[in-house]
């Protein structure tokens, strides 16, 4: 199951570049992770600097 991003996510792009499989863009004001793509690998949640990116 893919990781989320919460709302706290303050569409800084710092988890873009982590992703090794490019499963993150930006949709409106935040980053959405494209849930068919993620194997959470967890390289997006130590990038987020305000802790937005979760674990199902």
């Amino acid at each position: 199951m893919a990781h989320i991003i919460t709302d706290d996510c303050i569409n800084c792009g710092a988890c873009d570049d982590s992703c090794p499989l490019g499963a993150i863009s930006e949709q409106g004001e935040i980053r959405v992770i494209d849930a068919d793509s993620c194997t959470d690998c967890g390289a997006c949640v130590d990038v987020c600097p305000v802790e937005a990116i979760k674990a199902p």
